[in-house]
């Protein structure tokens, strides 16, 4: 790694030396824009709007409004006279708690290594910013601008991560947040059971930038000229019918999600989570079934009862009969 910057970070009276390092890298596949009936690169120039002249990039500078809306020119020299751009120091302000800095503030990491010869004072400050359990937030220009960040240490590293400014961060204006939306109590539990199912520690070596890799297989199938992707199936839109009961929705999703759990821990896997779905029909017939049995049973029941209305007919036949030649 090639560093970008080099500073002192400054605790109190202390100034440790340090370099600067981009902590994050892009994976995306650089490209060119070209023409796309013969691939001719597309190239772009800086003209003056109105001509076809080229200017120099040097001479480009940047114009500005006034709280008037008066246009204003500043140069790369104006630029340069601004006085943060000529401190070379990461300044910790203070020291908060590391769960009062919402996650939407960060912004962009870097990573601090010791530029003197003996690392002491910076392993010193990074131990005891990671026993204290809290960030601390720091000012610092990098690029000519000037940066609120906060410090922290992952694996034993200082990283400093850029933090937006408080007016950068947008409030959410939304209408259903006026609404009195109810929330059954049924339904909140059943919600919090599925995060329930769903809860684990955090590894994201198990994810992977789909869209990366199957660009990647496109742009080898096209290099061998082929085709990387067929065409699918048009699979059904769901219907609101689908989704309008949550709780029988959520109530799903806990039992797919158990009976999945149940076959990984059995070592089964799909194989397991797939198997009821194959003992279907079976139960299907089953119910089929049912009905047959049923209808001769009831017609059994039904040539008994006939049979001991003749007999009992017949009994009183017989006694009539004995009765009358008594007479």
């Amino acid at each position: 790694m090639r560093s970008i910057w080099k500073g002192d970070l400054s605790f109190g009276l202390v100034n440790v030396p340090v370099k600067v390092y981009s902590a994050t890298q892009s994976h995306d596949r650089s490209s060119h824009q070209v023409d796309a009936s013969d691939g001719t690169r597309i190239r772009y120039r800086r003209v003056r709007e109105g001509t076809d002249t080229e200017v120099e990039y040097g001479k480009i500078a940047n114009a500005y409004e006034s709280d008037e809306g008066k246009p204003v020119i500043l140069t790369k020299d104006d630029l340069a006279t601004l006085p943060v751009t000529r401190s070379p120091e990461i300044s910790i302000l203070e020291f908060v708690p590391a769960d009062q800095v919402d996650p939407i503030y960060f912004d962009k990491a870097y990573y601090l290594e010791p530029a003197s010869k003996s690392p002491k004072a910076y392993t010193l400050l990074a131990q005891a910013l990671e026993s204290a359990d809290r960030l601390a937030i720091a000012m610092f220009t990098l690029r000519s601008r000037t940066r609120l960040a906060a410090l922290r240490v992952i694996d034993g590293v200082m990283t400093l991560q850029t933090l937006l400014w408080p007016d950068e961060v947008r409030t959410p204006e939304f209408g259903f947040l006026d609404e009195d939306v109810q929330i059954r109590p049924q339904e909140l539990e059943m919600a919090s059971s599925l995060i329930e199912t769903m809860a684990t520690d955090f590894d994201p070596s198990q994810y992977e930038d789909v869209y990366e890799t199957e660009l990647s297989k496109l742009i080898e199938a096209k290099a061998e000229g082929g085709q990387a992707f067929p065409e699918p199936e048009s699979a059904p839109e769901a219907s609101d019918d689908d989704v309008a009961d949550l709780l029988a929705a959520l109530r799903a999703s806990v039992k797919d999600r158990a009976a999945a759990d149940e076959a990984d821990e059995a070592g089964t896997g799909t194989a397991a989570a797939k198997a009821p779905a194959k003992k279907a029909p079976a139960k299907k017939t089953a119910a089929k079934k049912t009905p047959a049995k049923k209808t001769a049973a009831k017609k059994t029941a039904a040539k008994k009862t006939a049979a001991k209305k003749t007999a009992a007919k017949k009994t009183a036949a017989k006694k009539s009969g004995g009765t009358a030649k008594s007479a």
